[in-house]
């Protein structure tokens, strides 16, 4: 499958890549945001558990003190207990007044940010204005990331008597391990998934445009010039394609149709005009002939003693048109009934010098650029084909200007080039295109069907005939015919 054609199937292929690739793409950041919201909610929900636990530990101990369970009496109370609990819970541990100034801390070896000696007065508004007395910030500090609790501590009868400050460090590492493994895991499963894609888009293409891509190779082929062969509709291909093959046959049957009434109302049309100038060529002489055997009527008298002489001259005249008409005949016979051919290697230089051997004139000049040059080809068709060109040139010839004729057989790799050139009067620019057709000639004698029957013998060996004319200076046809293999 060539990858920079814009086919149907290359646009199928693709598009299954692209989808699979798409699809991989969403999935793989779907889960690296599913990952990283996993982990703020384990952080968040750890937090609060911590939190939950630390507050206990501290009821805990308030309940059990003797002294006075104020504010002022909180440094007291947990000197040591705050360490205590810090420890049990691995998390360090601040304590503000109400209105925020650090009372007593678990640690002294906190980083400057995570240990303040007085809360900020936004987290404090923030905290008094929390519906659950509670109040959580993120902060990042020597590339690490903390997540900071604030919550108020509560006496026996539920009065706030501190703020309690957790400042919790953001371990992700676990998390990206996990989300490592995860993404190795699943690029594998990716590669093997794109791999098979590929594998199933290829086929699945090929099978979708099997039909396609024979049904358009059908209709390049299709000809008007031949039988055309229907599809056979496939009972289990898709609708759509079946419907496209049944447009494609009633194409055909109606192509056919149209080929028949064509050649039929060609070759009514071409009998019509066939008829037309046989009789309008059998005409021209049929009217001389009858003013001869009206004069001959009028004016002959036995007693005349060169009624011998004048009997002997109508009847030359009466010959003379006889044999043009018999002419006439011979010619439309000629074109209309080609004699059979005869496919045979024929070695072209030597058939043209055959051809060549009928006509005396000097001012034939022949070359050829090997001896031996073979082409399947009827010998004695060949032979008119090179009389038919000659004799052309030789009528072309230019009044003001000594004739001179060039005939050539030269070759290529593939083919044989036969060319007659003459220095005669050329053919005017409105009948070039012409000059092919049959019953077409500038000649005041002739039938114009000596051209047409060359270029007919041509094709019938698959070669062709071609002109190049220089109004005025010249003309130069060339029959190209493949060589023989």
């Amino acid at each position: 499958m060539k990858l920079y054609r814009n086919s149907l199937r290359n646009r199928i292929f693709f598009s299954m890549i692209l989808l699979t690739l798409i699809s991989s793409i969403l999935i793989a950041g779907m889960s690296i945001y599913q990952f990283s919201e996993q982990g703020k909610d384990y952080h968040n929900k750890r937090l609060e558990r911590k939190e939950a636990a630390v507050l206990e530990s501290f009821k805990y101990e308030l309940r059990k003190t003797d002294f006075v369970v104020n504010t002022a009496n909180l440094p007291i109370i947990f000197r040591t207990l705050i360490s205590d609990i810090s420890d049990i819970h691995e998390l360090p541990i601040n304590m503000y007044d109400l209105r925020g100034n650090l009372i007593k801390t678990s640690s002294r070896e906190l980083t400057t940010d995570s240990l303040r000696r007085h809360i900020d007065a936004e987290i404090l508004r923030e905290l008094k204005n929390s519906d659950s007395g509670r109040y959580v910030t993120q902060f990042e500090d020597h590339n690490e990331n903390y997540r900071s609790s604030y919550t108020y501590l509560k006496d026996n009868q539920f009065k706030n008597i501190a703020i309690i400050h957790l400042p919790y460090l953001e371990n992700d590492d676990f998390i990206d391990y996990e989300l490592r493994e995860f993404l190795y895991r699943i690029g594998i499963v990716y590669i093997l998934m794109i791999l098979f894609s590929i594998l199933i888009a290829y086929v699945l293409s090929k099978y979708i445009t099997k039909s396609i891509r024979e049904i358009s190779e059908r209709i390049k082929n299709l000809s008007i010039a031949k039988r055309n062969k229907k599809i056979d509709v496939d009972v289990s291909g898709t609708e759509e394609i079946n419907t496209l093959v049944e447009s494609y046959n009633g194409m055909v049957d109606e192509l056919e149709e149209s080929a028949v009434k064509l050649a039929t109302s060609e070759r009514e049309q071409a009998w019509r005009e066939m008829a037309k100038q046989v009789a309008h060529e059998i005409k021209n002489p049929l009217t001389p002939m009858r003013l001869t055997v009206q004069s001959f009527e009028r004016r002959f008298d036995p007693q005349d003693p060169e009624a011998k002489e004048k009997l002997a001259e109508y009847s030359n005249s009466l010959i003379e048109q006889i044999d043009v008409m018999s002419n006439i005949a011979s010619a439309f016979s000629t074109y209309a009934t080609m004699p059979a051919q005869q496919s045979e290697e024929t070695n072209v230089p030597k058939i043209t010098q055959l051809a060549l051997d009928i006509f005396n004139d000097s001012h034939i000049e022949y070359y050829e650029d090997a001896p031996e040059l073979y082409a399947i080809f009827d010998r004695t068709q060949l032979i008119r084909v090179v009389t038919n060109l000659v004799k052309n040139a030789i009528q072309a010839a230019h009044p003001d200007r000594d004739p001179k004729i060039i005939v050539s057989v030269t070759h290529d790799k593939n083919n044989i080039y036969l060319k007659v050139t003459d220095n005669g009067t050329g053919v005017s620019p409105e009948n070039e295109f012409k000059i092919f057709e049959p019953k077409f000639t500038t000649k005041n004698s002739g039938m114009g069907l000596g051209l047409a029957m060359v270029k007919q013998i041509v094709e019938n060996f698959n070669g062709n005939i071609t002109m190049q004319t220089d109004y005025g200076y010249g003309t130069t046809f060339t029959v190209c015919l493949p060589k023989s293999k």
